[in-house]
C-alpha cells in the first residue's frame, strides 16, 4: 500500500492557470514566467559579459573535451531538445542554453551569485536551485540521462557544487537577504517564509519568534547565504515544542516538511526507476550490512520546501549505530521524467523534484542508524536525501552517542530536500499524515506511534 503526492509551490500567491506548474517543495517558482525571465536574465547578462572560467569550470570543461564518452553526453543532450513550441516556453524558454559552452559561461555567472526574491507585479518566488533551471530540459534527454549517472560527470559536478557552497558560505553572499524588493528580509519573503512556518503550527508569529536571529542587526545577524538557511530555531521561546517528549511510543517530525509517500513491506531491492517508485531499501541504504533488517521495512518520505526551516531532529530516543555520507547523483532524472517515457515522449515539466522516490535510491544521501530506547521500535533508519545543487548533507551526531527525541542530528546545507524514515518489518508504526496537505507538518510534532507488540 502506498500513497504519493506532488503538491503546488507554498508561496500562496494567486497565478493564472495557463502560467501555473506544479513545483514540489517550491524550489522553482510556481510560475513559469518567473524561470524562464530569470535564466534570460542570466543568460542575457553572459552574452553582454563573457565570463572568465573559474578553475573549477576549466577542469570541468576539459573533462568534456578530452572524454569522447563525455563530449558525446554534452553535445547530443542540448541537440536532442525537441525543436517545439512548448520547449520554447516553458520552463527554460527559448532554448536559451545552446550547447555545453555556453552552459559553461552560465555557471561561471551562477558561482558567483546568490539566490534572490523576485517581487515584481504578479511574479513573485524564487529560483532556489539555478543550476537545476539550467539542466532542466537537457537532463530529461536520453543523453542527459545518461551523463548524469556517469560517476565521472557526478565527481565533477561535486567539485562544481563546492565552489558554489564557498561563495554561499561567504559574507559577500548576504547582500541578498537585505530588505529590499529583491531581498530575503524585503516585506514580501519575509512575509512568505512567516506564513509557511504559521501555516505548519497554526500559529501568528513573526520571523524572530520563530528563529534565533537579531533583528536589529545588519541581515538579522546572519552572515552568509547558507547561514540563513541553516538558521536555528528560538527554543527559547518554546517555538516548535518536542511531541510527548516522556513517551517513546510516539514518533516525532525528523524535518519540516509535507508528506510525500508512505509505502510498506517495501522490498531490498525494486524497480525503483519505474513510474510508481518503489522504495528499494537495500539501494537507499547503500548496500549497508544492516540493510538485511530492513526487507518489508515500513518507509515514510516528505519533502522539505524552499521557504522551510532546513536542520533535522531525531525523531526518536536512542542511540546513533552509524552515521555517515553516501556520494551520489546530482542531477539524475528518470527516464519517465524525459523523453524516454515511451507513452508521452515529452519532458516532464515537473522536473526532477517529482521523482523524490526515485532520488531516494541515487542522490548524495545522509544514512543514520539509531537504536531505538523503546524496543517495539529497536533499529531504525534516518535518510536526508539531497537533490540537486541541494546536496550538502551535513551530519552532527557521532556513532555511539545517545540522543534525545527531537535532538538536532544534522541539516541541508544551502536549502532543503527530503527524507525518509524506515521501520523494520514487524514494527506497528502507524498514523503517518496523508499526502496532499498544503502545509508542511511541524518539525518535532508527532508523525506517528507505535503500538505496544
Amino acid at each position: 500500500m502506498s500513497t504519493q503526492a506532488q503538491l503546488p509551490s507554498e508561496a500562496g500567491h494567486e497565478i493564472p492557470k495557463e502560467h501555473h506548474r506544479q513545483r514540489t517543495g517550491g524550489w522553482m517558482p510556481a510560475d513559469h514566467r518567473l524561470h524562464k525571465e530569470w535564466l534570460q536574465k542570466q543568460v542575457d547578462h553572459v552574452d553582454k559579459n563573457p565570463q572568465t572560467l573559474p578553475p573549477v569550470l576549466v577542469e570541468f570543461k576539459k573533462l568534456i573535451e578530452t572524454n569522447p564518452r563525455i563530449h558525446m553526453y554534452f553535445t547530443a543532450m542540448f541537440e536532442e531538445i525537441p525543436v517545439k513550441r512548448i520547449y520554447k516556453q516553458d520552463p527554460t524558454g527559448n532554448r536559451q542554453i545552446r550547447d555545453y559552452e555556453h552552459m559553461l559561461q552560465v555557471l561561471a555567472h551562477i558561482l558567483r551569485t546568490a539566490p534572490h526574491w523576485t517581487d515584481a507585479a504578479e511574479k513573485v518566488g524564487m529560483v532556489g536551485v539555478p543550476m537545476n533551471a539550467v539542466f532542466d530540459y537537457p537532463m530529461s534527454t536520453p543523453s542527459g540521462h545518461a551523463a548524469f549517472l556517469d560517476p565521472e560527470v557526478n565527481a565533477m559536478v561535486k567539485k562544481v557544487l563546492n565552489e558554489w557552497g564557498k561563495y554561499l558560505k561567504s559574507p559577500e553572499s548576504a547582500k541578498v537577504l537585505g530588505k529590499d524588493k529583491n531581498g530575503w528580509f524585503g516585506e514580501t519573503a519575509t512575509k512568505d517564509v512567516e506564513s509557511v512556518a504559521n501555516k505548519a503550527g497554526d500559529t501568528k508569529l513573526q520571523f524572530p519568534q520563530m528563529f534565533k536571529c537579531d533583528p536589529q542587526a545588519e541581515y538579522h545577524g546572519y552572515k552568509s547565504w547558507d547561514d540563513f538557511f541553516t538558521r536555528e530555531l528560538n527554543e527559547e521561546a518554546g517555538y516548535r515544542p518536542i511531541a510527548a517528549p516522556d513517551d517513546d511510543s510516539i514518533i516525532a517530525n525528523a524535518c519540516e516538511s509535507k508528506p510525500f509517500s508512505t509505502q510498506r513491506d517495501c522490498k531490498l531491492f525494486d524497480r525503483f526507476w519505474i513510474k510508481g517508485q518503489p522504495y528499494s531499501v537495500g539501494d537507499m541504504l547503500a548496500h549497508d550490512p544492516l540493510k538485511e533488517q530492513f526487507d518489508g521495512a515500513t518507509v515514510y518520505q516528505a519533502f522539505l520546501s524552499a521557504l522551510s526551516y532546513h536542520r533535522w531532529h531525531s525523531p526518536v530516543s536512542g542511540t546513533i549505530k552509524k552515521a555517515y555520507v553516501v556520494d551520489g547523483t546530482y542531477f539524475s532524472e528518470p527516464l519517465w521524467e524525459g523523453l524516454g517515457d515511451p507513452d508521452t515522449k515529452e519532458i516532464n515539466k515537473m522536473g526532477i523534484s517529482s521523482a523524490q522516490g526515485y532520488i531516494s535510491s541515487l542522490a548524495v544521501r545522509a544514512i543514520i542508524f539509531i537504536e531505538a530506547d523503546n524496543k517495539d521500535i529497536g533499529l531504525m533508519a534516518f535518510i536526508g536525501i539531497g537533490m540537486d545543487e541541494v546536496s550538502t548533507c551535513d551530519i552532527t551526531v557521532k556513532e555511539g552517542q545517545h540522543v534525545k527525541k527531537g535532538e538536532q542530528t544534522g541539516m541541508f546545507h544551502f536549502g532543503g530536500s527530503s527524507h525518509c524514515l524506515l521501520f523494520r518489518k514487524g514494527v506497528q508504526v502507524g498514523g503517518f499524515p496523508e499526502p496532499g496537505r498544503d502545509h508542511n507538518v511541524p518539525v518535532r510534532s508527532a508523525v506517528a506511534a507505535v503500538k505496544s507488540s
